[in-house]
């Protein structure tokens, strides 16, 4: 498959128009006409990802987060450098599906109401487009305790530490959830009913205001999800090409606390 017709591809499942306009979805490092055999599917454009993406011989790589928002010079040593010297000297395109993706109505950002079976489902910040925007929320099919949806939400983020903050209600029945960094959707997610907001990066001085319960559960986890299953759509629609899912590694590291 030609390139620019993979990357039509690519933008039919992430529409460029449901970016945000502060945002830098689309090609981030362009290299030549060719015939796309095998494409790479990422969370995060690092010199580590790209790097396995190249081994395994990718012509193209598709991650969620944009190699930059501003455009800067390649003028110190670091990540960014490092991203451009691999892509340039293997003449690989990098295209970003990043807010265009976690905007697309009924995409895999929503993979989480799907997971915890979620009623009546609806956008959390509609965009211009009523069906697109940010966040889902949706109603458990029963009212389960704070434990008992923890309990349930833990193994559906791949067991990644759970930060609470804000007053716990009695019961769960109303979830709101947006994956990445989602915290300021708390008010918008408590006025429309929530019972409870999952998301990740939560500051300190924001959760010192939630007037309701905030499960912080990192930005990694549910992103992560959320581009497999971009990978596995991906593969579905992309005729001839190889597509692979390369698995990122959250940059936190935890250290238990003593009891």
């Amino acid at each position: 498959m030609n390139i620019h017709d993979f990357l039509n591809r690519v933008r039919d499942l992430a529409p460029e128009r449901l970016a945000s306009p502060w945002d830098n979805s689309g090609v981030q490092v362009a290299g030549p006409e060719r015939t796309v055999r095998k494409a790479a599917v990422s969370l995060e454009p690092g010199p580590e990802a790209l790097s396995k993406a190249l081994s395994w011989g990718a012509e193209v790589v598709v991650a969620h987060h944009p190699l930059y928002l501003k455009p800067e010079a390649p003028n110190a040593p670091g990540r960014y450098l490092d991203a451009l010297r691999l892509l340039l000297c293997s003449e690989t395109w990098l295209y970003s599906a990043h807010t265009s993706l976690d905007s697309r109505p009924g995409g895999p950002a929503r993979w989480l109401g799907e997971a915890l079976a979620l009623r009546d489902r609806a956008v959390l910040e509609p965009q211009a487009d009523p069906e697109a925007g940010f966040g889902e929320l949706g109603d458990l099919p029963r009212a389960l305790s704070v434990e008992a949806f923890l309990k349930k939400l833990q193994p559906l983020v791949c067991g990644a530490a759970l930060t609470l903050c804000g007053p716990e209600p009695r019961r769960i029945r109303r979830v709101a959830y947006c994956p990445g960094s989602g915290s300021s959707l708390a008010a918008v997610a408590f006025g429309r009913g929530a019972d409870v907001l999952v998301t990740g990066d939560v500051k300190y001085h924001a959760a010192l205001e939630v007037s309701g319960l905030v499960v912080d559960v990192g930005h990694f986890a549910l992103e992560e999800e959320m581009m497999r299953r971009f990978a596995a759509e991906l593969a579905r629609v992309a005729e001839g090409v190889s597509v692979r899912f390369f698995e990122g590694r959250d940059p936190f590291r935890r250290v238990p606390g003593q009891e």
